[in-house]
């Protein structure tokens, strides 16, 4: 029987792209399960402090860190905040992202680039950071958040789902190379959610007729999932591809 309550308390996580949607609400749910937090974009300063003031003065911790995930120096100086602020790192949720829809025609090799950079290279970056120090406490778990569009395709969204399904693999093999230190590798699949989205950005709607459950997911959803993956529920769970979406998409 694993208990769910502050099952968390002396973790430490990193969750980038958390100052708001699903790398917000997760934050704060590792946070209500007694981790403290790194809260990290890449230029949404206030929003960061905005989250991470609202942890701590829930009785949580939480420090805000800017960071380019697509950048080594950037990235280490990130673990090594963590380190100094809390002991340590356990928990990586690299959920950083870029969106932006363009077809084939219009699409640079730039545009290709900048997704694998910030889903592969970013991914890379931060396990190379923050490994050591799960290595020293004994284990860890990395959760790499992918997206529906890369497994069943998406119109505009190629270099999207190159960047997505590189990161999948990327992580299955984390999941192997570092199974014998006590640290698990997993990847979560959001499927059809209500967030807040730039205007450039914004996918349009879904019917709700294509999700079984009849409804559009929400952060929360997510933020659930990987709080059960990083914690004691989780312990026997590593190199899996994890979906939420609502039945709209069935792995088989």
């Amino acid at each position: 029987m694993v208990d769910l309550v502050n099952e968390l308390e002396g973790k430490v996580a990193i969750v980038t792209g958390s100052a708001r949607n699903i790398g917000r609400v997760t934050a704060e749910e590792l946070a209500r399960a007694g981790a403290a937090v790194v809260i990290n974009a890449l230029s949404r300063k206030s929003l960061c402090e905005e989250v991470a003031e609202g942890i701590c003065a829930a009785g949580g911790r939480a420090i805000p860190v800017m960071a380019d995930c697509r950048d080594k120096d950037s990235i280490d100086a990130m673990a090594t905040a963590a380190i100094r602020e809390f002991g340590g790192i356990d928990i990586l949720v690299h959920n950083a992202a870029v969106r932006h829809n363009i077809h084939f025609d219009d699409m640079t090799f730039d545009h290709l680039k900048d997704p694998i950079a910030l889903s592969i290279h970013g991914m890379f970056h931060l396990a190379k950071a923050t490994v050591p120090s799960m290595k020293q406490r004994g284990g860890g778990s990395i959760i790499g958040v992918g997206g529906m569009n890369s497994h069943r395709g998406s119109t505009g969204r190629s270099h999207l789902m190159a960047a997505k399904m590189g990161m999948n693999q990327y992580v299955r093999g984390l999941s192997l190379d570092l199974a014998e230190f006590g640290i698990r590798a997993n990847q979560v699949v959001v499927g059809t959610y209500d967030t807040v989205r730039d205007a450039s950005t914004a996918a349009p709607r879904r019917n709700l007729v294509n999700i079984p459950l009849g409804r559009e997911g929400v952060p929360q959803d997510m933020a659930n999932l990987v709080r059960y993956l990083v914690g004691p529920g989780g312990d026997y769970i590593t190199g899996q591809t994890i979906h939420s979406n609502g039945g709209a998409f069935l792995n088989l």
